[in-house]
């Protein structure tokens, strides 16, 4: 079993940002089906949002003990069609055997923090089973890479080009996407202004309250080609 110590500590101030949550479910929903892998879970805040009651099965994959008892403590509650609750282990996927047995498997906000992101996928794809989707959501444009970044150790953000290349032998890609178009500006503040190595809590209650909702009206619009989050998936041969 890998275990690791998580070093940013941003999970607690992005737990409430529930209009965002409510904005990345929605993406997901019509993707999420069968049994479902969730990489990096940390300690389940963005799990209780895009939990699937209708899947087969939770896993959550945490490689840092230390958040695994608040993880277990916040998805309890969760119940899939079965009505079991997530299963939590503690790891990463290189702990998992092989044998495909995921329909669908989730790294939301997490590839960033993997020094090699193509073989994690890689390693990934070979989890899943035929048809199964892969999907990755992460921060995008390294112009925008910022002290905060660095501060919870983000190796880099992503473009389409980048992300695209890290595509997993055996898997066809289905479509990226940029998301939060108007969050860009709260981003370059950061990035060439305050220079924070972590927002305050009422910077994200304002990127939550005012900008996500203006950029889920917007984001369609712009035919997703701006944001600074980006959504990819792929799909399993």
């Amino acid at each position: 079993m890998t275990a690791e110590h998580y070093q940013g500590s941003e999970l607690e101030l992005f737990r409430d940002a529930s209009h965002w949550k409510a904005y990345i479910a929605q993406q997901l929903e019509s993707h999420l089906s069968g049994d479902v892998l969730e990489v990096g879970a940390g300690i389940g805040g963005t799990t209780t949002a895009v939990h699937c009651k209708s899947c087969s099965s939770w896993t959550c994959l945490e490689p840092d003990a230390s958040l695994v008892v608040e993880l277990r403590a916040t998805t309890a509650s969760l119940r899939d069609a079965h009505g079991n609750a997530p299963t939590v282990v503690t790891g990463t996927a290189s702990d998992l055997d092989d044998s495909g047995r995921f329909d669908c498997i989730l790294y939301l906000d997490v590839l960033e923090h993997i020094r090699d992101d193509r073989s994690e996928l890689a390693r990934a794809a070979r989890l899943l089973r035929p048809g199964g989707k892969l999907i990755v959501l992460s921060p995008a444009w390294n112009w925008l890479y910022s002290p905060f970044d660095r501060a919870i150790g983000h190796y880099r953000r992503y473009s389409r080009r980048t992300l695209v290349s890290c595509t997993a032998p055996g898997t066809e890609l289905i479509f990226v996407r940029y998301l939060d178009c108007a969050g860009i500006a709260a981003s370059f503040a950061n990035r060439l202004l305050t220079r924070r190595t972590m927002p305050t809590a009422s910077q994200i209650r304002i990127w939550d309250h005012w900008l996500v909702p203006l950029s889920r009206h917007l984001d369609a619009r712009l035919g997703f080609r701006l944001g600074k989050s980006i959504l990819a998936v792929w799909q399993a041969s």
